[in-house]
């Protein structure tokens, strides 16, 4: 299996609620992980931003968080499947689960953007040097994205993914949802 980011979405177990194969490989470039660091993913789906964080290389660590039970145990298998075991997992929802926890170096926001206190308490914790990376795909969350970047800084992409597939005899485009990247430096 290859170690760069964008393994194929196949490789995962999932219920729908993943960052597709070529948003994941532009989100590890952009959480840029370093030899033994620690990666938070705030709502980690079914895994894949931290494994594959934990696959860059041997010495990174990450902790998911994940409400929904069932998406837990898929996270735990994937990581397992893709030789990452150490993929730490806390059950529930940020902030109320952070108390305790060692400061990111990196953070990756995939769900829960627009609940209040969720990014102030994930800036407040992010380490000096730090990087965040949020991607949204709904109206509400690239509004709370916007108003960050005023704030804070970074940039703002959007990335547009779209795949052929046939349309009767012939090949079409098919679109992903698109996708609003922040990503920020906390200096």
């Amino acid at each position: 299996m290859p170690i760069v980011p964008g393994l194929s979405d196949e490789f995962y177990f999932t219920d729908g609620q993943m960052t597709k194969r070529e948003v994941r490989a532009v989100t590890l470039a952009s959480l840029a992980p370093v030899p033994g660091q620690l990666l938070w993913d705030i709502g980690a789906g079914s895994g894949t931003i931290g494994i594959e964080w934990m696959r860059s290389h041997s010495s990174c660590s990450c902790i998911a968080f994940e409400r929904n039970g069932d998406r837990i145990a898929r996270i735990l298998a994937n990581a397992k499947r893709l030789g990452v075991p150490g993929l730490e997992v806390i059950a529930g929802s940020v902030p109320e689960t952070l108390d305790g926890l060692i400061s990111p170096d990196a953070i990756f926001i995939g769900g829960g953007i627009s609940k209040d206190g969720l990014f102030q308490a994930c800036w407040n914790r992010l380490t000096k040097g730090g990087r965040l990376v949020a991607n949204a795909v709904t109206i509400e969350s690239e509004a709370a994205l916007a108003t960050w970047q005023k704030t804070y800084g970074g940039e703002l992409v959007r990335i547009l993914v779209a795949h052929a597939e046939p349309v009767g005899g012939a090949l079409g485009w098919r679109q992903l949802m698109p996708i609003t990247q922040w990503a920020v430096v906390k200096s």
